[in-house]
């Protein structure tokens, strides 16, 4: 039961981070209460019915991607019915009747990368080397609070250090390759290295996926590290993989969590002003006039939305309200959710295979084509002819879809990052048209098995989910807005200008995809200034 010493805790956002938070910030005894705007908490990461109860979609967020195993084990989530499969082996099939499968084994590997290159099956094995180097930077960074570099305060100076120390086995080389990922481009790398269009094509979605950038723009290198980092969940960092019971089921298995550990969760509770008293965060208004008093405040939402909307521009400093409306957070994201009364049959692949059809399909045949479809949007219109990176979870998760049937996610990029302004219904459902025409080309009767249909636009992704410019990362993940940049220099550590409020969103360091690390850094934050204070 929570203590009545310890603070009062509001988190604004019931999406997986602001959850996370809550449930480590009861355990400790914090009296938490969480306050969601939805009538569902879960944010993005929710398991939906679009067509009935037979039915259930992870309608936007499809995987769970590098969650610590400390959140894990903290929050007991394995009691609350958290189980992930692990995200399956690549499979690019192509409109030739070949495709490309790049799976676990590595002698099988490299003879199905070899139907297309010997010389790429001989590099892409230097390439999982060269890859595995870059964890050992960027995993610990990933976990990491960001100094504030470029302070010259003792403390900050003193966190600097600790960072350099904690990366002092690195050698040079290991280090260079890291630092050049955040200016270089997948292009610039899987050109360098392989030969074949299906290989270059495959890797280059890994740079893009959720981003406002093709395969050639500067940064896109980094996000293709940034989805390679993990381990199978025993590890350091975490997995990536799909859950059981689909999205909603690891955001219900954390919030059964924080509400074991005494936190209140009230959805239908619209948070519009967080109130601020001589610099510091009292507690927040309701759409409705409540006002619900806090010690601390916990914003979990998009930082658009947090400090330009939920509080007074007086309160802020000026060049950090700069670096929030400069907040790049752009997005040509469209996610087409299917369901199907059969398997697609591949004419690559005849017949049912778990690690085709429960593994990771890509319909990216060349990166001139991902980079094609980016440039079109650029120019003002929905991408010709879209990549799409397309898992089937109802193959190794059976409560999903009936008998028989099967549901089929199809996350897909690029339309103009404008339409996050309008609904675009009539061009959103010709774009899924192309989508589906497309996997019907590698799958024959893929189009004629499709029962229902949903499609989810930028518009959808931001006035019903929060993802400002219908980004999914709260904000772009570019060299200009990662580590101490991320959300806005000098507030990197999980802390804001105002005392006692606290950010934990997914633009913040270690955010990007579902991964609750926010979520923890910020109750280790919020636990060195009580600590701080006790000590005054």
């Amino acid at each position: 039961m929570p203590n009545r010493s310890e603070p009062r805790v509001v988190v604004v956002g019931g999406g997986h981070n602001g959850l996370v938070a809550a449930g480590l910030l009861a355990k400790r005894g914090a009296r938490v209460t969480v306050l969601e705007r939805r009538e569902v908490v879960g944010g993005a990461a929710i398991t939906e019915q679009p067509w009935g109860p037979d039915y259930r979609m992870t309608a936007l967020s499809y995987v769970v991607s590098l969650m610590p195993p400390t959140i894990v084990r903290e929050l007991r989530l394995d009691q609350h019915g958290y189980r992930i499969f692990p995200q399956g082996p690549y499979f690019a099939p192509r409109a030739d009747g070949r495709a490309l499968r790049l799976p676990d084994d590595p002698a099988a590997r490299h003879a199905e990368i070899a139907r297309f290159s010997t010389a790429d099956a001989d590099a892409y094995e230097r390439w999982e080397e060269w890859l595995g180097g870059l964890a050992d930077v960027l995993g610990p960074l990933l976990t990491a609070t960001p100094p504030a570099i470029g302070s010259h305060r003792p403390s900050d100076l003193l966190d600097q250090a600790a960072l350099a120390w904690r990366l002092r086995g690195l050698d040079q080389r290991r280090v260079a390759d890291a630092t050049r990922l955040f200016a270089s481009s997948i292009a610039d790398l899987v050109e360098d290295r392989f030969e074949s269009d299906a290989l270059r094509g495959v890797l280059s979605v890994s740079g893009v996926i959720g981003t406002w950038a093709g395969p050639r723009s500067a940064g896109t290198a980094y996000v293709m590290a940034h989805h390679k980092i993990g381990d199978v969940g025993d590890g350091k960092v975490g997995a990536w993989g799909f859950p059981e019971g689909g999205m909603g089921a690891v955001t219900r298995a954390l919030a059964d969590a924080a509400t074991s550990f005494g936190a209140v969760i009230r959805t239908d509770a619209e948070v519009q002003r967080i109130q601020v008293r001589n610099g510091r965060a009292t507690g927040v208004v309701l759409a409705d006039g409540e006002e619900v008093p806090a010690d601390v405040v916990v914003a979990a939402t998009h930082p658009q939305i947090t400090f330009l909307r939920h509080l007074d521009a007086a309160d802020l400093p000026e060049d950090f309200l700069d670096d929030l409306r400069h907040w790049k957070t752009r997005s040509g994201t469209v996610k087409v959710n299917v369901a199907v009364d059969r398997l697609p049959e591949f004419r690559a692949h005849p017949g049912f295979d778990p690690d085709v059809h429960g593994g990771t399909i890509v319909l990216a045949p060349s990166l001139d084509h991902v980079e094609d479809a980016f440039q079109d949007a650029v120019a003002g219109r929905a991408a010709r002819a879209p990549f799409a990176d397309v898992s089937i979870p109802s193959v190794f998760d059976r409560s999903l879809a009936p008998e028989g049937h099967h549901v089929v996610s199809m996350f897909t990029q690029w339309v103009p990052h404008t339409w996050s302004a309008e609904p675009h219904r009539d061009e959103l459902d010709a774009y899924a048209d192309r989508v589906i025409a497309a996997f019907d080309e590698v799958a024959p009767g893929f189009r004629d098995s499709i029962l229902h249909r949903q499609v989810i636009g930028p518009y959808d992704m931001e006035h019903t989910y929060g993802l400002v410019g219908g980004n999914i990362f709260h904000g772009e993940l570019s060299p200009s807005q990662l580590f101490h940049l991320r959300p806005a220099a000098g507030y990197a550590d999980y802390r804001t200008p105002i005392r006692g409020l606290y950010q934990a969103s997914s633009a913040t360091h270690g955010g990007g995809g579902v991964t609750g690390i926010p979520g923890l850094k910020v109750t280790e934050a919020i636990a060195a200034d009580r600590r701080r204070l006790a000590r005054r």
